[in-house]
């Protein structure tokens, strides 16, 4: 098992690079990706700081040192390839990138100044203006602007250290909006997961037991039910009906915690949060319902009428005992099998559900930065789930063989 577990890890990175290099590849050149985007905003003149006002608005054009600047800045002449290796964090990547005269001391932040000159050989050279030193910490390109280059500085910055970029949208580290969301997201994930095998379990396991019956009917017209309303048009509606909309506010319609949450005693915030966490946590749960109840009664089902239940039954075993103790084990694989996949689908969010019900959690963040096309953080939230997906798999099948003893990878 350690060895599949290890080749399955190795897998997995092939699998990841794979997966983040596509989804890269489609946002680099998609209509409307990270280069164009900040075009058009630039050309509105919405775009960086002072780009209304450096170009002019009768003509819309852009300045080419702007121009240039922007394409060094999404890297619009490189390799796609080498493009996604510096996203990655594995090629250098330029930083602290400057325009200067040539022959002028220019200030280059930190408190630093540089003046580039031509050498004997006709190359130009990065030197510190007070010591005449030559800087081998910085490099140079040329300028499409007369009398001027770049100066810029190296480094190996990316998703694999850490550094998912700043967002557009929210002007702050990528990094830090996941983290500071996915708590939230795992609270609702961790819930919704825990009541739906609860549920599901007992629920799948009486409809198989109760086969044919009205209890078997009724339950499943309602799960079908469930399962056709999308998520978040079931929130809307409880938001509705019970959250304050136009019936009842028993509960809150919004949110994740009352704004004085922070001030409750321990008691207090777990109610609060309990308050909070009802309609959200049925929104997510009851769509799911259907598939793992009925996965749950199918499985039973078959191992019921298998042969070693029915010696069981032929040897006057009690129902009881034959159900829980010799079929309940192999009527659960199916669904020990599939708890990786709802893993990644609980852990990573519900975008709309989030959405509906106005949670800070990693999924309206995602949802959000689609719309506004903050690429940062779609790339980042790719990582994300590719991540999830990948080790939930491997959780899957860690779970069938701790359940199956007959199940070995090799």
């Amino acid at each position: 098992m350690l060895q599949y577990i290890i080749r399955r890890l190795l897998l997995a990175i092939p699998t990841f690079f794979g997966a983040t290099f596509v989804v890269f590849f489609l946002i680099q050149y998609a209509p409307g990706g990270p280069y164009e985007a900040q075009l058009n905003a630039l050309k509105r003149g919405q775009g960086a700081e002072g780009a209304a006002s450096a170009f002019s608005s009768e003509s819309g054009n852009i300045p080419p040192s702007q121009l240039e600047a922007l394409k060094r800045n999404y890297n619009v002449g490189e390799p796609i390839v080498l493009r996604y290796l510096m996203w990655l964090g594995i090629a250098p990547n330029s930083v602290n990138d400057y325009l200067v005269e040539i022959g002028v001391n220019e200030s280059v932040g930190g408190g630093q100044r540089i003046v580039v000159r031509k050498d004997a050989g006709g190359t130009f050279k990065p030197f510190d203006p007070s010591s005449g030193q030559e800087r081998d910490d910085w490099y140079i390109d040329p300028s499409e602007k007369p009398n001027h280059v770049w100066v810029y500085q190296r480094a190996v910055s990316g998703i694999l250290t850490f550094d998912f970029g700043k967002s557009e949208q929210y002007q702050k580290p990528v990094w830090d909006l996941i983290t500071g969301r996915i708590p939230v997201s795992l609270q609702f994930g961790i819930i919704a997961f825990t009541l739906t095998y609860i549920v599901c379990f007992y629920l799948g396991t009486q409809k198989a037991l109760n086969h044919g019956s009205k209890f078997d009917v009724i339950s499943s017209s309602i799960v079908f039910v469930a399962y056709s309303v999308p998520g978040w048009a079931l929130g809307a509606a409880l938001v509705v009906l019970l959250g304050g909309g136009s019936a009842l506010a028993v509960f809150p319609s919004g949110g994740f915690q009352s704004p004085d949450y922070e001030s409750l005693s321990l008691l207090e915030r777990i109610a609060d949060r309990i308050w909070y966490f009802v309609l959200p946590t049925l929104a997510y749960t009851l769509g799911g319902f259907a598939t793992t109840t009925l996965l749950m009664k199918n499985s039973l089902l078959e191992t019921m009428s298998q042969d070693f239940v029915r010696t069981a039954y032929a040897k006057g075993i009690r129902e009881n005992r034959v159900v829980w103790l010799h079929a309940m084990r192999n009527s659960i694989i199916p669904l020990v099998a599939s708890i990786g996949g709802i893993i990644g689908l609980f852990l990573a969010g519900n975008y709309l559900v989030e959405h509906a019900f106005n949670i800070d959690g990693i999924g309206k963040l995602s949802y959000e930065a689609l719309l506004a096309r903050d690429y940062n953080v779609v790339n980042a939230f790719t990582v994300l789930t590719t991540l999830i997906s990948l080790f939930g798999s491997i959780i899957s099948d860690f779970m069938l063989a701790v359940v199956d003893p007959r199940i070995r990878f090799s």
